[in-house]
């Protein structure tokens, strides 16, 4: 080969290598595309928008922007049922060709929504509020993350309280489906291990309508009821409870005492005052960080336009894990590349600095971190809000407990009559 042609060779092999270059530093710098799934249809449709706020707030925290590159956020809604959260997920991942989800709501969505991750492994999963304890303490998948303690995890504490306030025999009412077994487990552990009874569950369908036959059975001899409902289910319950002359006291499980509940228009709202309840956030909490949350979630969405006096549990939650997606990214500078195990190294390793305090991911990618006990009181502007009863920190998936000694939550799981 004469000096020309080599001349060539070099050359046509230089520009090759910097083109390819060019081409893997410009896809670097493509947007991020996100789907973010919550439930802007049926009994959850409130929390489901304020989820959506809260994981706005992160993206906004950041400038939309994460190692250069653009985050792009493509919404989709679901309506609480399984099928409905997989299509939109399946639509998010396979035609809108987002490369991180964000989602869904409730906690029978994100255990379909973990089994439909098993056939998308190029694509992360990161869970938005779903607290059901099968989403990863069952079959779990390797590429879905939750960065939220989950609904067992959030009762702890709840069981000692009871008893301590002479709460000795109990009726459970609670919907139908995982995520209401896992709050009711987690309260059973600790109350029935304490002494506790429960004498009655009754569980109702998700999106229920007439509570009458559940009011009727009401045993005279409980000290108080256990409500595990949410959202629109919550309001219905209680407003029927009123009008029915109920007068036993409550507790509520996380969700039945959010923002969204506590906001409703009704005279039975005032009588949630007292109700004791736990979960991942305490309205009162007075961490530094809780407060420049807050303060922004209360600047960024003022009850005029539409948001709540404090964010909701789904506000915050969804604002949690959505900020684990963007400091994941940061971590590894953006690159997505090889299937993004870069990317789920990162989140595994992780320890998410949060408003309430930090969480580490267990071997299942299950966020071990604090929960608040709580009781609903009222604001000198007549807002209610949950003060902080105890905080418990890290509390992991088992509950202290051994793994041969633990058991999930179903219908009939744990028991204590």
């Amino acid at each position: 080969m004469n000096a020309t042609k080599r001349l060539l060779v070099r050359t046509a092999l230089g520009m090759a290598a910097a083109t390819a270059l060019w081409g893997s530093a410009w896809a670097q710098q493509g947007p991020v595309k996100i789907g973010l799934l919550a439930t802007l249809e049926g009994p959850f449709a409130a929390g489901g928008a304020d989820g959506m706020r809260g994981a706005e707030l992160a993206v906004k925290a950041r400038g939309g922007m994460v190692a250069g590159r653009k985050i792009e956020v493509i919404k989709a809604s679901s309506n609480a049922t399984p099928d409905v959260a997989v299509n939109a997920t399946r639509k998010l991942v396979e035609q809108d060709k987002v490369d991180i989800m964000v989602g869904p709501l409730s906690g029978g969505e994100g255990i379909a929504v973990k089994d439909y991750s098993k056939s998308q492994p190029n694509i992360t999963f990161i869970n938005g509020s779903s607290g059901a304890q099968a989403a990863t303490l069952v079959s779990p998948s390797t590429n879905f993350f939750r960065f939220n303690t989950e609904g067992a995890q959030w009762m702890v504490g709840l069981g000692k309280a009871a008893m301590d306030k002479g709460y000795k025999r109990v009726m459970v009412i609670a919907e139908d489906y995982g995520f209401p077994y896992s709050q009711v487990q987690g309260f059973m552990s600790e109350y029935c291990r304490l002494g506790g009874k429960v004498t009655e569950k009754a569980w109702v369908p998700l999106g229920g309508k007439d509570y009458s036959s559940v009011i009727a059975k009401i045993p005279k001899d409980v000290d108080a009821l256990l409500v595990v409902l949410g959202g629109a289910d919550a309001v219905n319950f209680l407003t029927q409870y009123e009008n029915a002359g109920g007068d036993k006291p409550m507790m509520g499980g996380s969700i039945t005492v959010s923002q969204d509940v506590l906001n409703y228009k009704g005279k039975r709202r005032e009588s949630l005052i007292g109700t004791m309840s736990a979960g991942p956030i305490a309205d009162s909490f007075d961490g530094a960080e809780w407060r420049a949350f807050v303060a922004d979630y209360r600047a960024t969405y003022p009850v005029s336009a539409g948001g709540f006096p404090s964010p909701s549990l789904f506000a915050y939650v969804y604002y949690q894990n959505m900020k684990a997606a963007l400091d994941g990214l940061d971590a590894v500078k953006g690159d997505l590349s090889g299937g993004q195990a870069k990317y789920r190294e990162a989140l595994s390793k992780m320890v998410l600095k949060t408003p309430t305090g930090d969480v580490r991911l267990d071997n299942n990618r299950q966020a071990i971190g604090t929960t608040f006990v709580t009781e609903v009181v009222k604001d000198a502007q007549g807002n209610l809000f949950n003060k902080v009863l105890r905080k418990v920190d890290n509390i992991d998936q088992t509950l202290g407990m051994s793994a041969a000694d633990f058991k999930i939550g179903t219908r009939d799981v744990p028991s204590c009559p």
